[in-house]
């Protein structure tokens, strides 16, 4: 004989599970009152809600970055070693992307990837991300994921939307959280002239000798426009060039040999 549905039962699956007191009375009147039962058809129902909706576009979100020590047996890992992560989760709206339940979420995926690494928070993710996609009613989807492990880790997060963690050699916690500032901020593309490639100064070699090929001027006085230009594009664009945000007369490559730091990583990543 079922069980009789009582309220208790139904507040009891709705604390486990967030899902609406509705969906719960519903479940629990299918599963004929067995609260594992309905434990699985709620479970059921969120995926198939999120099938239905995977193809629905999220072009919001949040990230988030976790930081924690790792231990000293790792393989190449001293005791000061650290272990920081970028975790971006995507949704469709910035409504949702501020709703305690997403954040709740993105913050627990953080806490498994820090904990177990980024490969097995994938492979577990779907099914703490479905019963979100049910309550919230929006796509929601696993984005990037980045490890970074290191001696000296600094890291900044802008508005929940930008995310920066920076590895150095050298140097101290607050210089590499300045390093994330500044990266956050200018959106370098490369860290020095080497990683510049031949083909991407061809391509924007092309660019400024259009910009300048009606400028009535000498063909001397034009190539040395055109130098200027990509002098001036690439500097922007590569980190150690660039002047440090806190301080217009200094540089980051001047600021990094001051402190005899170098950068050893960068992982960078906006919403």
């Amino acid at each position: 004989m079922p069980l009789k549905i009582t309220t208790e039962m139904i507040k009891e699956l709705r604390d486990s599970t967030g899902i609406s007191v509705m969906q719960c009375k519903h479940a629990l009147e299918e599963a004929e009152g067995d609260t594992k039962k309905a434990l699985a058809i709620l479970k059921k129902t969120s995926a198939d809600i999120a099938l239905k909706k995977i193809n629905r576009e999220v072009k919001d979100g949040a990230v988030i970055i976790k930081t924690g020590d790792l231990p000293p047996t790792s393989v190449g890992e001293t005791e000061t070693s650290k272990k920081a992560v970028i975790v971006s989760l995507h949704c469709e709206t910035d409504f949702v992307s501020r709703n305690d339940d997403f954040t709740n979420l993105l913050s627990k995926l953080a806490d498994m990837a820090l904990q177990d690494g980024a490969e097995k928070m994938k492979s577990n993710a779907k099914n703490i991300i479905d019963p979100i996609i049910q309550k919230t009613g929006e796509n929601i989807q696993l984005g990037e994921v980045y490890e970074i492990s290191g001696d000296i880790l600094g890291s900044y997060v802008h508005n929940n939307k930008i995310a920066v963690i920076v590895s150095l050699s050298g140097g101290s916690i607050e210089l590499a959280r300045d390093m994330a500032m500044h990266i956050a901020a200018m959106k370098p593309e490369y860290i020095t002239e080497e990683e510049i490639t031949p083909d991407t100064i061809k391509t924007m070699t092309e660019v400024f000798q259009k910009e300048i090929a009606n400028i009535d001027k000498p063909v001397e006085i034009k190539k040395k426009m055109l130098d200027g230009k990509l002098l001036a594009y690439f500097k922007e664009k590569t980190l150690l060039n660039q002047a440090f945000i806190k301080n217009g007369d200094e540089s980051i490559r001047g600021l990094l040999e001051k402190s005899k730091a170098k950068i050893k990583e960068v992982k960078r990543y906006s919403i």
